[in-house]
């Protein structure tokens, strides 16, 4: 049931993780996707305030005012200008040949600018309508010829020629500088067509003109006129525009990520502890009930059976009963241990003592009480005395041959080797049924490889951490490798 529980919780974090990642996934997309919509638009408007300031400028340098006294009609003055202005029709200069002086009763103001216009036609003689065609001529300029019949009542006129052409590096400096004021940074090009159907263009054949492009909307733009603006590497635009709220994203998705994670860990740890717990509250039962069972059936053999009062026979059910009594407080006394083990309260009685000894010593005990296992040690000929606690350092390396003995194959190996100033202590079994997962595990207080509710092999699992603990103290380390075979590694520093 527990089991199942868990798994549903697996579930149920894993698929937040997924949806948390799908909607942020989906929130930068969208973001993405407005932002580069957005950054379209602004270049349509760059585009369209450049073609304005372009011929708004090129108006105001290309326009004449005429004031006049009498009847414009009889001294033939603006039949003069008109057929000036026709005959420079490619360009401006035949307007600098005007001379005021040939035409009389006129004069000529070249170069009015743009905002003096209305103030300028307001001042005329003619109707509102005839005002908004004065207005509209300077935008769009039409035929001269249509200016003499307009104005023929006027005594001042003005007007503004225009061409068919562009100026190249004008037209690019206006467009520069309106996405340089949106800080726009991208390579473009763009090509003219005027209404004859003559072409000019800047910068395609560096561009892929099949993809991006805007439309000049400009109403300043030469009747049937076109002007198509092309441009390149906006998504690295788009994704500088981004970059924080995409950096924001996420470090959001990692924290939730981490958050969750780090709640499975704990989550795992906790049922982890519980089984831990329950293991150990089990091999606590099975050990302390063994020699509690034996010390009432002796107690029960001497009160029941002992009627003759046969000191031979009491002598046997006391002894039984002391060996009990002693194994009780001696697993009483290892629990107890590991409550200072992990503070400094353990105090060490260190003096010298000779590794050989020790675990010649240990592989001759377990030998003796394992005589279907084949225990080997290789002992080190050189000085090999340490300064430790005999007590203890015996009581390690006797945790850590008996778990050999308990859990290993058939061959045990025990090597003492000396290395730069250090001693290793090599503990070797032929036995595979440690994973590597358990091997993590294997050093931690009350930990024992899990085999169900099955106790064929008694212990608390804290052998192997009292070891662990104990070499520490003594300035040491322990690791363990399984391969072909399980080892652990014992490094003391050299007495």
């Amino acid at each position: 049931m527990q089991n199942r529980k868990y798994s549903y919780l697996i579930y149920f974090i894993a698929a937040v993780i997924a949806v948390t990642l799908a909607i942020q996934i989906y929130w930068n997309f969208k973001n993405y996707q407005a932002s580069r919509q957005q950054l379209i638009n602004e270049i349509q408007t760059s585009l369209d305030f450049a073609i304005d300031n372009y011929y708004i400028d090129l108006a105001e340098k290309n326009t004449i005012g005429l004031a006049y006294e009498g009847n414009i009609l009889e001294n033939q003055g603006l039949d003069t200008i008109t057929k000036r202005i026709d005959i420079s029709s490619q360009g401006f200069k035949g307007l600098d040949s005007l001379n005021p002086q040939d035409i009389h009763d006129i004069k000529i103001f070249k170069g009015i600018q743009a905002l003096n216009m209305d103030t300028l036609v307001s001042e005329l003689s003619i109707t509102s309508d005839e005002r908004r065609d004065v207005v509209k001529s300077f935008l769009n300029p039409r035929n001269t010829d249509s200016l003499k019949g307009k104005f023929a009542l006027a005594n001042r006129i003005i007007i503004s020629i225009s061409t068919d052409s562009i100026e190249i590096p004008q037209m690019n400096n206006y467009i520069q500088e309106q996405l340089h004021q949106k800080n726009l940074d991208v390579d473009f090009g763009y090509r003219f067509l005027n209404k004859k159907g003559l072409e000019q263009s800047y910068n395609l054949s560096q561009l892929d003109t099949t993809k991006l492009n805007a439309e000049a909307k400009s109403g300043y733009l030469p009747n049937k006129s076109t002007f198509t603006l092309f441009y390149d590497n906006i998504e690295q635009e788009v994704w500088k525009r981004n970059l924080l709220g995409i950096l924001l994203s996420a470090l959001l998705m990692i924290a939730v990520i981490a958050c969750l994670l780090f709640l499975l860990k704990i989550i795992n740890r906790q049922k982890q502890l519980a089984e831990v717990k329950n293991d150990l509250i089990s091999n606590i039962t099975h050990e302390f009930k063994t020699p509690i069972a034996t010390i009432s059936v002796a107690l029960e053999g001497i009160k029941n059976f002992n009627r003759e009062n046969d000191p031979i026979k009491t002598g046997n059910y006391v002894n039984t009963s002391t060996a009990q009594l002693d194994k009780l407080t001696m697993m009483v006394e290892k629990l107890l241990e590991t409550a200072t083990l992990d503070g400094d309260d353990l105090a060490l009685n260190k003096e010298e003592i000779n590794l050989n000894e020790i675990l010649e010593n240990l592989v001759q005990k377990h030998q003796t009480l394992a005589p279907e296992k084949s225990i080997r040690f290789t002992a080190l000929r050189e000085n090999n005395w340490i300064l430790g606690d005999a007590f203890h350092l015996d009581n390690a390396l006797n945790n850590l041959l008996d778990n050999a003995v308990k859990y290993g194959g058939d061959t045990i190996e025990v090597t003492l080797n000396s290395r730069n100033g250090s001693y290793s202590i090599l503990v070797s079994d032929s036995g595979t049924s440690l994973s590597k997962a358990e091997a993590k595990q294997i050093f931690e207080k009350f930990y024992r490889v899990p085999k169900g509710n099955t106790h064929d092999v008694k212990g608390f699992g804290i052998g192997l951490y009292y070891t662990q603990k104990i070499i520490e103290k003594h300035g040491g380390s322990i690791d363990v490798s399984v391969t072909s075979q399980t080892t652990f590694k014992i490094e003391l520093p050299n007495a």
